[in-house]
């Protein structure tokens, strides 16, 4: 990542207003990098650093696209794309991760992220196409199946080594921890985040390329309906990439422009990550006013009494 002269500037606070009176603010910190590692501009610091949780999945998809595993299993993008995905459990969702599975002949006992509470499968938890399609990435390359969320398993190595190779710094530097499915997730700054979703977005990788395809083009396996990332990318028709991360994390790139934002909400509220979001792409011009004021409909406007203000904006650089 280059920084420019300033990295920081005013964060962005959100507010939840009842009634037009203040109740509840959250604090809110943004970045705006190019594919080049550029920071083009800020809200708060851009070397703020969060664990980026699920807003990791499209790259963790590296080890799938990379290594012969959907054509040799026939995968398809609605494959891939449930593999990308923070899903809501619906069937039509667990079976699409199931089929990875079977095509890969991997029986879903295999699967060791959580079951949800009040469900009865594993396949129902939002991690679990990630978890299929690092097992698909196992039979390929005749690696153990049962030790697969371990870091030193050669699939985490490969998605870190794939991560590093991106951002350009040594897998060594790359702090880990487990994310709530018993993955590696990667603790990284805003602007790092960024650079991700612009090379993501940037169209210059083959096996990225399909992976925006199959999130874009495949937006309800993504997250599902009425879900954030599913909106943007559906009503944006292909021109903006979104992945949610948990505690406040928010990523999104401009296709084809290189150009990627990433968002964190001091306090992982999810309702601020998605007012800035939407506040933040009107500002840069990524969505037009009139789908601003869709988004702002459903994730703005709480209920009758109650709805979020965004105080703040982007300082260009």
């Amino acid at each position: 990542m280059t920084m420019g002269k300033r990295t920081q500037s005013a964060q962005l606070e959100v507010r939840l207003l009842r009634e037009g009176i203040i109740e509840s603010t959250h604090c809110v910190q943004a970045a705006v990098c190019d594919n080049r590692g550029r920071v083009l501009s800020v809200a708060g610091n851009a070397e703020t650093a969060a664990f980026i949780r699920s807003a990791l999945k499209p790259f963790q998809a590296l080890a799938v696209t990379t290594t012969g595993t959907l054509e040799r299993f026939g995968l398809t993008d609605k494959d891939l794309a449930i593999i990308c995905s923070s899903h809501k459990g619906t069937t039509i969702q667990a079976r699409q991760a199931f089929n990875v599975l079977w095509r890969a002949d991997i029986d879903p006992t295999a699967l060791q992220c959580p079951i949800p509470e009040g469900k009865n499968s594993r396949l129902e938890y939002n991690c679990s196409g990630k978890h299929a399609g690092m097992l698909a990435v196992c039979r390929q390359r005749n690696w153990p199946l049962n030790s697969y969320l371990q870091r030193s398993h050669p699939v985490q190595q490969l998605i870190l080594s794939k991560v590093a190779e991106l951002l350009r710094m040594p897998a060594a530097e790359f702090i880990g921890a487990r994310d709530d499915c018993g993955v590696p997730t990667y603790f990284m700054q805003l602007g790092e985040m960024a650079t991700l979703y612009a090379k993501l977005a940037s169209g210059d990788s083959l096996d990225l390329e399909r992976i925006v395809r199959a999130m874009t083009n495949h937006p309800v396996m993504v997250a599902g309906e009425g879900e954030f990332d599913t909106e943007l990318m559906r009503l944006s028709d292909g021109e903006l990439v979104s992945k949610s991360g948990a505690e406040g994390v928010q990523c999104i790139g401009r296709v084809g422009e290189g150009m990627g934002l990433a968002i964190k909400a001091t306090d992982g509220a999810k309702r601020a990550k998605y007012a800035v979001a939407i506040q933040l792409l009107k500002q840069l011009g990524w969505i037009s006013p009139s789908m601003a004021e869709l988004l702002a409909e459903k994730f703005m406007s709480l209920n009758d009494f109650k709805r979020l203000e965004v105080v703040g904006e982007l300082s260009m650089l």
